[in-house]
């Protein structure tokens, strides 16, 4: 199979220049059980441009398994519809079956036969007289030509994912959901697959959706990343836009793992917080002046010292190789804060938090509740 044109490629992605949509997610709602039951996705919108990769990110329990499971056709939606390739393939009067979907597949576990060899493993997907060239030059690609005759238990954790993806990609599907295909690997297999799959996606020109708990992971190989909450689409975004403009609360806590403080209006300018008070950003957007508010603080943005009469104490320290991160205990709150090296407290130290007088701050509604160690 020939290789993409180099023009086409940047950061390891090829860059395609039609944005034919891919897959369309439209007014999704879903839940198990009858009508009472609570909804596992409330009016999910999603679409995925030929060539992305898209990060589907949250908490467990946010609904992101039961989305995929749903695109690639194992359930039926209760409301709403999915849509391949301009398509309709799932509705509630309507179900086209996993195997006619064009659709891969990678689980967690990779879900590999083990009775089968590599190459039997890699050609498995596709049918009878289908040329397998396209599974040898991919088995090449995923770095394990030379392996066709070894079984999966003679793989590694790293080597058996690969495996998986290759099969995934073997039928040449127009769409791979990939559902956290690195959480069961050690930390450098980790690291060094997911650098590669972006790549090995573009080569093969196909559009991937993967799930994942870590935002890190999701920001750091996709070209949009979903946040998913409480079966909510909270915000879509590219990496840089979610880290420097979050638009909920949310959004702010998980991806940036920012504070947020409880706040309440004073007047146009100023809010009042347990930290003090504090000025409004300028150009901060509308919000109702009456109810409750909270104030997006980022770990760097606090500022720590050691006070034997302080109101806080130290509950955790990590370091980070750089700077110490700290978790304050102010109150009935838990602050993340992040320190210089020289900024030592130990474990139970009382202390007194700031703020950073150049701090830019950001107000949300207070719609969600804190998030508590």
């Amino acid at each position: 199979m020939d290789q993409p044109n180099p023009s086409l490629l940047r950061g390891g992605r090829v860059v395609q220049p039609s944005q034919q949509q891919r897959l369309q997610v439209e007014g999704l709602w879903h839940r198990f059980g009858g009508n009472g039951a609570p909804w596992v996705l409330q009016g999910i919108d999603l679409q995925l441009q030929e060539r992305e990769l898209v990060g589907l990110l949250g908490p467990s329990g946010c609904g992101k398994t039961s989305l995929l499971r749903l695109i690639v056709g194992f359930d039926r939606p209760c409301r709403g519809r999915v849509l391949l390739d301009g398509q309709e393939v799932s509705s509630p009067t309507g179900l086209r079956p996993p195997e006619r979907r064009n659709v891969g597949m990678v689980f967690q576990d990779d879900a590999l036969f083990p009775h089968l060899s590599v190459w039997d493993n890699a050609c498995f997907g596709l049918g009878l007289g289908q040329d397998r060239s396209r599974a040898r030059w991919l088995l090449e690609l995923v770095g394990l030509a030379g392996l066709e005759e070894r079984y999966p238990h003679e793989l590694s954790g790293g080597q058996r994912q690969r495996l998986a993806l290759a099969r995934a990609l073997a039928p040449a599907p127009s769409l791979v959901l990939l559902d956290e295909p690195f959480s069961n690997l050690d930390v450098e297999v980790r690291l060094h697959l997911r650098s590669e799959l972006p790549g090995v996606l573009a080569c093969c020109g196909a559009t991937g959706l993967m799930v994942t708990h870590d935002p890190e992971e999701a920001l750091a190989i996709c070209d949009r990343v979903a946040v998913l909450h409480e079966g909510r689409l909270e915000q879509c975004a590219q990496p840089q836009q979610l880290v420097e403009a979050p638009t909920t609360g949310f959004v702010a806590s998980f991806v940036l793992q920012a504070n947020l403080l409880p706040a309440q209006r004073v007047d146009e300018q100023t809010v009042s917080t347990s930290l003090g008070v504090l000025r409004c950003p300028s150009g901060a957007p509308p919000i109702d002046p009456n109810g409750p508010l909270q104030v997006l603080l980022r770990p760097e943005q606090l500022q720590l010292q050691a006070d034997d009469q302080g109101p806080g104490s130290v509950s955790c320290r990590e370091f980070l190789g750089q700077a110490w991160l700290y978790r304050i205990r102010l109150d009935h709150l838990v602050l993340k804060l992040r320190q210089p090296l020289d900024n030592a407290l130990i474990l139970h130290q009382r202390c007194a938090v700031s703020i950073d007088p150049a701090a830019e701050l950001f107000l949300y509604p207070q719609r969600l509740p804190l998030v508590l160690d």
